[in-house]
C-alpha cells in the first residue's frame, strides 16, 4: 500500500482525508503541526505531501518552502480555505505541485493525489537546456555556465516545456497546464506573472537566452541575433609599407 503524509490539524477532517484515502489503496500518516510534519517528513519517504496551510504553529506555505529549500521534492498538495487567486498562485510559486481550496470532495482529492503519484519516475532524470541555460528538475535549478538560480514549481514546470522545445513556441495553453494542471482554471495572469519572474531569473543567471512572447500564439526560448556592429577585423598582411 502506497503511503503518503497528511499534514492538517483539525483531527475530523483528516480522518474523513485517511478513510478516503485508505479506501483508494492509499496510507497516510497524519500529522498535526509544523514541528510534527518536520521531525516525520525528515524520517520517511513518502510518495506525496498534503499541507494545510493553517496550522496551530505556522503557515504550511512556509514548511513547505522549509522542504524544497533543503532539497524535499515530494510531490506536495497544499489545502486552504483561501481561494483568491494570489493565494494559490504564492502557493504554486513556493513549491505546491496542486492546490485544493476547502470544502472539496474526497473522490477529487484522492484523484489529485493519485495523479501525483502517478508521476513517472523517469522524466525527473531528463535535463534538459537551451544555448548555455540546462534546467535541472531533480535540483529545481536554472542553470548558465557560470550561475545557477532556484525555481518554484510552476517556473520549473514552464522552463521544462520551453527548453524540451528548443526554441520553438508552447502554446499557453500548454505552459498553464504543465505548470498548474487541469484541476482549476487558472487565470492569464497567472502565467505572466511566472514569466515575468522567470525574465528575471534568466538575467541573473547572465544568459543570453530570451524568453519572449509570441503574439497569438504562446512563448519561446530566443537568442537574439548576433551584433553586426563590429569593425571588419584588419588583414595586416594587406598594409601599406610606410615611407
Amino acid at each position: 500500500m502506497s503511503r503518503i503524509a497528511l499534514i492538517e490539524d483539525h483531527e475530523r477532517l483528516a480522518g474523513m482525508v485517511r478513510k478516503a484515502l485508505t479506501e483508494a489503496g492509499i496510507e497516510a500518516d497524519h500529522f498535526q503541526s509544523v514541528s510534527e510534519a518536520r521531525y516525520g517528513v525528515s524520517r520517511a519517504d513518502y510518495a506525496v505531501l498534503i499541507i494545510d496551510r493553517g496550522l496551530p504553529d505556522g503557515d504550511g506555505l512556509a514548511l513547505l518552502r522549509e522542504l524544497r529549500a533543503a532539497g524535499q521534492m515530494t510531490p506536495c498538495l497544499m489545502l486552504t480555505a483561501r481561494d483568491a487567486l494570489h493565494d494559490r498562485v504564492d502557493g504554486l510559486e513556493s513549491g505546491a505541485d496542486d492546490y485544493v481550496t476547502k470544502p472539496f470532495a474526497m473522490s477529487e482529492l484522492v484523484a489529485r493525489v493519485r495523479t501525483l503519484m502517478r508521476r513517472p519516475p523517469a522524466l525527473e532524470e531528463l535535463v534538459p537546456s537551451f544555448a548555455d541555460v540546462t534546467v535541472d528538475p531533480r535540483q529545481r535549478v536554472m542553470r548558465s555556465s557560470t550561475r545557477s538560480v532556484r525555481l518554484a514549481s510552476a517556473e520549473l514546470q514552464i522552463m521544462l516545456c520551453l527548453a524540451k522545445a528548443a526554441g520553438a513556441t508552447v502554446r499557453h495553453a500548454t505552459l498553464e497546464h504543465a505548470a498548474w494542471g487541469l484541476g482549476d482554471a487558472v487565470t492569464p495572469n497567472a502565467l505572466e506573472v511566472t514569466v515575468h519572474r522567470l525574465r528575471k531569473k534568466l538575467a541573473a543567471i547572465g544568459t543570453a537566452a530570451q524568453l519572449v512572447n509570441i503574439r497569438g500564439a504562446g512563448f519561446a526560448l530566443h537568442l537574439p541575433p548576433a551584433s553586426t556592429d563590429s569593425p571588419e577585423p584588419v588583414d595586416s598582411s594587406r598594409r601599406q609599407p610606410s615611407h
